[in-house]
């Protein structure tokens, strides 16, 4: 009985992993801009391959296994977030603008109060 709601419950993760990536991968073909690709990869991306390997840390029950997938769902959660945030840093340092339909543009306002203020920027 518990292997049957084990296979289930496993089962059921892999399924929302893959709906959480297959929204991901609908978003980086449907969204109009690189940083809300790149948001929708990073969110999405992340949740999905952590269900699934969850997913199959419930499905294979061995604990050595179960902790290697539990490793790699904590280095996603730990690594997703600071790469796409670096990489928007730097995409918007070399120039690729926001959507015109987005709401705000917080980065933009500190990058320009920076060149106000720094003594050794000479393009003014």
């Amino acid at each position: 009985m518990i292997d049957g709601v084990g296979n289930y419950v496993a089962g059921t993760l892999v399924v929302i992993g893959a709906l959480f990536a297959l929204t991901a991968s609908i978003g980086l073909l449907r969204l109009p801009d690189i940083y809300t690709r790149m948001h929708a990869a990073s969110k999405a991306g992340t949740v999905g391959s952590c269900l699934m390997l969850i997913g199959l840390a419930v499905h294979i029950g061995e604990s050595a296994t179960a902790l290697r997938a539990l490793a790699g769902v904590l280095f996603l959660l730990l690594t997703a977030p600071i790469s796409a945030h670096l990489l928007a840093k730097a995409a918007y340092s070399a120039g690729y603008r926001m959507w015109g339909g987005s709401v705000s543009d917080d980065l933009g306002a500190t990058v320009h109060s920076a060149k106000k203020n720094d003594p050794l920027v000479t393009d003014r």
